[in-house]
């Protein structure tokens, strides 16, 4: 079945017409009426698999699939364009660029948490840069998965961009087929298993992955302003963000505060009584929630804590005077609990995320830029970002992507057209001027290997350029003027004269 799919997918890929720009600009605009004309269905799967409201799926799911393709669209032709590169004095009169290519048939997985934009926002680039793609949604979001198997055969071309939907046999069937390039969005557990299936075939992966995302607070902030910010993107979406803040480091002398600011900050956003709010979600399903449960015991409770098993409720948690190697600390929690550790400073906060494996994002608050910066160049991670949380994630221009154990590979905007394309580097010379590759010839000579290497590591820039052909051009003009003299001496008298008589003539 899986090898049907993916032959059929290939089969489509080969007749070429994805090389097309406007085939693929064609696609886009269909995948943009395809969620634009199904808003509300969309909206309503959401709903029932992560209890989001209409306009939390709106802002966080859709809007930004749309915004995804208007830059695609807009920018195609220009990212697509073969683009230049500087040459060397052996290549001087010859064609030398990259060209985008297609790698072919690429398989994308999503993830549950975002089930529609970690899903779709990969496609997007991948058509973009011309592949067949096939998707495969998390069968753990079901009615998403259900909608966008239903939806998108209606919308885009049924054999380049087949939907696979089902659970971990349907998966595994699909990791024994031979793709171009396999894109993951998920845990590192099974993003080991995609490598080790793709490396039967070598294949190119891009693993997104999480990790423990931390938080440092400079005793030198606004924690007042730090807490409304990390208290929205520790709890959207319940806490299941792969790149909230993990955990808060800060010290002694700030914990109470920042405490008391994010309570303050969690009733700001969802009321007294955060079960009853329309703008807090739910826990995906069983599995997770008692995972989180397992999290909680042992530890020192200073905000909710309440639960709900039957509508895998889990209240906006905070934990106080986490112990280092306790049970929280050592897994994503990729939920509503956010445990804060007591450092003495800066420098034993950047010696604690050392000690940890590379996160997919790393936060630092203080009024001190410098800290700040300090911390990006001590550390390593994904992404950072200063005095907010999430928000590099919604710029473009950035590549969004881990590194180490939190992933490999980077995408949105032309990220993800790079990503999905070979840059195939491309020479095209003449056959003329034969004279000039005598020094590449044997025999070899030592003068031959002086001038090899000058002409080879010369790098050839527009003014280079000038200080060189100036001279050669004065060279042949002057050998010109020297055969040509008398000859153009009489041509410039004649030309004199004549304009001597156009004159006159327009006198009289």
């Amino acid at each position: 079945m899986m090898k049907q799919i993916v032959d059929k997918s290939r089969k489509a890929f080969a007749t070429g017409k994805t090389r097309s720009l406007d085939f693929r600009v064609q696609q886009l605009k269909a995948f943009r009426r395809m969620l634009t004309e199904n808003e509300a269905v969309f909206k309503k799967a959401l709903k029932e698999d992560l209890h989001k409201n209409e306009f939390a799926a709106y802002t966080y799911e859709i809007f930004g699939l749309i915004t995804e393709i208007d830059l695609c669209i807009k920018n195609l032709h220009e990212w697509a364009a073969p683009q230049p590169v500087k040459k060397n004095i052996m290549t001087l009169t010859d064609d030398v660029y990259i060209n985008y290519e297609p790698l072919g048939v690429v398989l994308v997985i999503g993830a549950w948490n975002y089930p529609l934009v970690v899903c779709l926002q990969p496609v997007i680039g991948a058509i973009a840069a011309g592949n067949a793609v096939v998707i495969k949604p998390s069968e753990i979001s079901e009615h998403t998965a259900e909608l966008l198997e239903k939806t998108i055969p209606r919308y885009l071309d049924k054999d380049l961009y087949p939907v696979v939907n089902g659970g971990v046999p349907e998966t595994t069937a699909l990791l024994a087929e031979r793709f171009d390039h396999i894109f993951y969005t998920g845990n590192a557990i099974v993003g080991k298993i995609i490598m080790q299936a793709a490396a039967k075939n070598l294949t190119p992966v891009t693993l997104e992955l999480g990790g423990k995302s931390p938080c440092y607070i400079d005793k030198d902030c606004d924690v007042d302003i730090a807490a409304r910010r990390i208290t929205w993107g520790k709890f959207v979406n319940c806490g299941q963000t792969c790149i909230a803040p993990d955990y808060v480091l800060c010290e002694k002398s700030i914990q109470d505060r920042l405490v008391k600011k994010i309570k303050e900050s969690i009733k700001e956003y969802f009321g007294e009584n955060p079960k009853l709010s329309p703008d807090y979600e739910r826990i995906i399903n069983k599995n997770h929630f008692k995972r989180i449960l397992g999290l909680l015991e042992g530890h020192n409770v200073v905000i909710g804590g309440e639960t709900d098993e039957s509508s895998c409720y889990v209240a906006p948690t905070v934990l106080s005077d986490v112990n280092p190697d306790s049970r929280v600390m050592q897994e994503e929690i990729f939920g509503p609990v956010l445990p804060i550790i007591t450092v003495k400073n800066v420098d034993e906060a950047i010696q604690y995320i050392n000690g940890k494996e590379k996160p997919l994002a790393l936060y630092a608050f203080s009024n001190d830029k410098k800290i700040i910066k300090r911390i990006i160049s001590e550390t390593s991670s994904g992404g950072v970002c200063g005095n907010d949380v999430i928000m590099h994630f919604t710029v473009t221009a950035l590549p969004f992507g881990g590194v180490g154990h939190s992933g490999m590979g980077a995408y949105h905007g032309k990220h993800t057209f790079d990503t999905f394309s070979h840059k195939r580097a491309c020479l095209i010379k003449s056959l003329s001027m034969e004279g000039v590759n005598k020094i590449r010839y044997p025999p070899y000579s030592q003068k031959k290997v002086d001038w090899t290497t000058f002409l080879l590591s010369t790098k050839v820039s527009k003014k280079a350029l000038t200080l060189v052909l100036l001279p050669l051009f004065a060279v042949v003009a002057a050998l010109i003027l020297k055969k040509y003299r008398w000859e153009l001496a009489s041509r410039g008298i004649q030309i004199a004269l004549a304009f001597q008589r156009l004159c006159f003539k327009q006198d009289h």
